[in-house]
C-alpha cells in the first residue's frame, strides 16, 4: 500500500489528487510517504511547498516499485486460478496397485496433455512419510496409519493369490516346501496372512527355504514362471503379468484381501487437478 501510494503521488505530483485517487485523505497520503521513508531510511521526496521533486533514492525506489506493482496486476485473478487438467499430480502406491492404474493415468495424460502425472512406488512406510510431509498429493496404502494429519478413505480390495509353477495342479504343503518360496518386499507379510488360514501346517515363513528375491513387482512371478519356487502377490500385480500360461493361480476357500486406501493431507486444500485424477483413479478401479 505504501508503494502504491508513492507511485500514485509521483504519477499526479500532487498529494491532494493522489488523496482522491487512492480514496484517501490527503493525510493519510502523507502517512505511508512518511513511513516508507523510514523503513528505508533515505529521503524520498525533496519538499518546495506545496510541490516536490524526488530524491535521487525517489526515482530509484519509483522505478523499481512500478514494476513490482505491474507484477501484482491482477494477482487476485492469477492465484485464484485452478484448472482441472493442468499442472503436477503426484502420486504414491504399492508396486501392484500401481501396476493397475499407472498406466490407466498415462493414457488419461494422453487425453490432458497439461496434465502431468508423477508416480513412483514405494512401501506403506515410505507413502505414509511422504504424505504427512505433502511431498505428494494422493498416497496409496493398504494398511491404516496413526498419523492425524493423514485422512484415509477405504476404496476397495485385492485378493492375495498363491502362484505357482503350472507343474503343480492342487497345491498341497508337500508341493510347497519342496518348491521354496520366492521373496519380494511385502513377501512375508503376503504369504504369512494367506497360507496360515488356508494351511494347518503354516507356522512361520521361516519353515520355507527362500528360492529367490526380486523387489521388482513386475518380474516376480519371472522365477516362478522357471519353476524356482512360489510366492504370494496382489491380484493386480498378477493380472499385469503378461505370461501368465506358463504359471498356476491357485484360489482357496478361505479368501484374503487387503483393503486399499486413499490418502490425502487432512489440512492440504484439494486442487481440481487432482479432484480429477482422484475421479479417474476411481473409474479405472471400478472397471
Amino acid at each position: 500500500m505504501w508503494l502504491r501510494s508513492f507511485c500514485t503521488l509521483v504519477e499526479t505530483g500532487h498529494f491532494t489528487h493522489t488523496a482522491e485517487k487512492l480514496y484517501m485523505t490527503q493525510s493519510g497520503v502523507s502517512q505511508h510517504i512518511k513511513k516508507l521513508e523510514q523503513y528505508l531510511e533515505h529521503p524520498l521526496l525533496t519538499r518546495h511547498g506545496k510541490k516536490f521533486t524526488l530524491t535521487q533514492a525517489g526515482e530509484r525506489l519509483y522505478n523499481e516499485a512500478n514494476q513490482i506493482i505491474l507484477s501484482l496486476k491482477d494477482l487476485d485473478k492469477r492465484i485464484s486460478i485452478d484448472p482441472r487438467y493442468e499442472g503436477i499430480v503426484r502420486i504414491a502406491s504399492p508396486g501392484s496397485i500401481g501396476l493397475k492404474l499407472y498406466p490407466h493415468l498415462l493414457a488419461f495424460q494422453q487425453q490432458h496433455p497439461e496434465l502431468v502425472i508423477d508416480y513412483r512406488f514405494a512401501p506403506n512406510h515410505e507413502i505414509e512419510t511422504l504424505l504427512a510431509e505433502q511431498r505428494i498429493d494422493i498416497g496409496f496404502m493398504t494398511r491404516l496409519s496413526n498419523k492425524a494429519d493423514i485422512t484415509l478413505n477405504a476404496i476397495g480390495e485385492e485378493a492375495l493369490l498363491l502362484v505357482t509353477p503350472t507343474s503343480i495342479s492342487t497345491p498341497n504343503w508337500d508341493n510347497l516346501i519342496e518348491l521354496g518360496f520366492i521373496d519380494h518386499p511385502d513377501g512375508v507379510y503376503h504369504a504369512s496372512q494367506l497360507l496360515s488360514v488356508n494351511y494347518p501346517e503354516f507356522k512361520h515363513i521361516n519353515q520355507f527355504k527362500r528360492s529367490g528375491f526380486s523387489n521388482q513387482i513386475n518380474l516376480i512371478l519371472e522365477p516362478v514362471k522357471l519353476g524356482l519356487g512360489f510366492t504370494v502377490l496382489p491380484r493386480y500385480a498378477v493380472d499385469a503379468f503378461e505370461d501368465k500360461t506358463h504359471v498356476n493361480i491357485h484360489l482357496f476357500g478361505n479368501e484374503v484381501s487387503e483393503k486399499i486406501y486413499l490418502g490425502t493431507h487432512a489440512n492440504r486444500f484439494i486442487p481440481n487437478r487432482v479432484e480429477a485424477v482422484i475421479e479417474e483413479i476411481m473409474t479405472c478401479l471400478n472397471a
